[in-house]
């Protein structure tokens, strides 16, 4: 190995320090632009110690591990509501993601809390979701003796099974706001099933999921004809909007202004009222019936038949999910192994398995 020069140790040295500095810079930027109760980087709790980056916050680096990882990427073509493969322009799960980030980061600025912080919960929360949507996730339940939620397979994918098991080493508020983003099917925006978000940063993803998908999914159901703008009852319109833009205002909007200042971040009653109304409508009529429901027995009847046959043959899984079947079971790394797929991958790996290779081009 060749000795490092006098000059390439002094610049090397240099680099560090200056590096230092950049860091330093970016704390002291919190630290002066953040509200009093935001959440700093310098905070961020990892479960495994590790050198902090030069230039980078702690949230920052989480937010970067979560771009690169496998399971976001599989985000493109994983179902929102509607197959994808019905039209280029239905929002998938990677189109949902971005659109909850982008919300998120908006009323963070507004409220001074952590950008970063926000933008690494959001791009995270939705990476434990299975193909085919919520279908998906309503059979990986009947599946696994202890139930399925896609939020808790998200913490689990980024601290048991990214980077061959591994994990990404996230800090522990960026897994609590992915952990607690979800609101179940019963009850409001704001009926917290999992707990409470620990930070303020974890309210503002728990609303900007909510708006976003409330927003593009009636999008979408208009797009296929499913509803019409004048289906959606006249009180919520007149609380939240006469169309898409104005609702997707409204709603930012209130919880901007409702929360400024303040520790608490929430929504007027009367919005909320009115969001709550609107999400049961959605339930009511595009997500629980509808022209979005038809595919679902065979789709979960695809996602049924792959976890019969993995849970029979061990062996064919991949090797990450080998190990995680000696560590918890057979059960658990094929469910990891099926809900990490992606609508066309479990399609694809259906076909080569149930399907002569003949007739499969027919």
């Amino acid at each position: 190995m060749a000795t490092q020069t006098h000059a390439e140790a002094k610049l090397s040295r240099t680099r560090s320090v200056e590096a230092l500095r950049i860091r330093e810079r970016t704390d002291d930027l919190e630290t002066q632009s953040l509200a009093e109760y935001a959440t700093r980087s310098a905070t961020g709790h990892r479960d495994r110690p590790e050198e902090p980056s030069p230039t980078r916050a702690a949230f920052a680096v989480d937010r970067d591990r979560i771009v690169h990882s496998k399971a976001f990427r599989r985000l493109k073509h994983k179902t929102q509501v509607f197959l994808a493969p019905v039209g280029d322009h239905y929002r998938t799960r990677l189109t949902h993601t971005l659109e909850v980030t982008q919300i998120g980061r908006s009323m963070a600025r507004a409220l001074r809390l952590n950008e970063d912080l926000v933008e690494a919960m959001a791009l995270g929360h939705d990476v434990g979701h299975t193909p085919f949507g919520h279908v998906g996730e309503e059979l990986l339940a009947e599946f696994l003796p202890d139930g399925f939620r896609h939020n808790a397979q998200s913490v689990r994918i980024v601290e048991r099974i990214e980077k061959n098991g591994a994990g990404l080493n996230l800090t522990q508020e960026v897994r609590d706001g992915i952990l607690k983003h979800s609101a179940p099917t019963e009850g409001g925006v704001e009926t917290a099933a999992w707990g409470l978000p620990e930070t303020p940063e974890g309210w503002v993803v728990r609303y900007a999921d909510k708006i976003a998908y409330l927003h593009h999914d009636i999008d979408d159901a208009m797009r296929a004809g499913i509803v019409r703008e004048e289906d959606i009852p006249q009180d919520i319109r007149a609380s939240l909007g006469r169309d898409r833009a104005e609702r997707l205002d409204t709603m930012i909007y209130d919880v901007i202004v409702t929360s400024y200042g303040k520790r608490e971040v929430t929504m007027s009653d009367e919005v909320l009222e009115a969001t709550n109304a609107f999400r049961k409508f959605m339930f009511d009529n595009v997500y629980l019936a509808g022209p979005a429901k038809t595919e679902d027995r065979k789709a979960q009847g695809v996602l049924w038949e792959l976890l019969g046959h993995f849970e029979g043959h061990p062996e064919l899984l991949p090797p990450e999910h080998q190990r995680i079947a000696k560590a918890d079971g057979n059960k658990r790394a094929v469910a990891d192994y099926v809900a990490g797929m992606t609508d066309r991958y479990a399609l694809d790996t259906y076909a080569s398995i149930f399907i002569p290779a003949g007739w499969s081009h027919l």
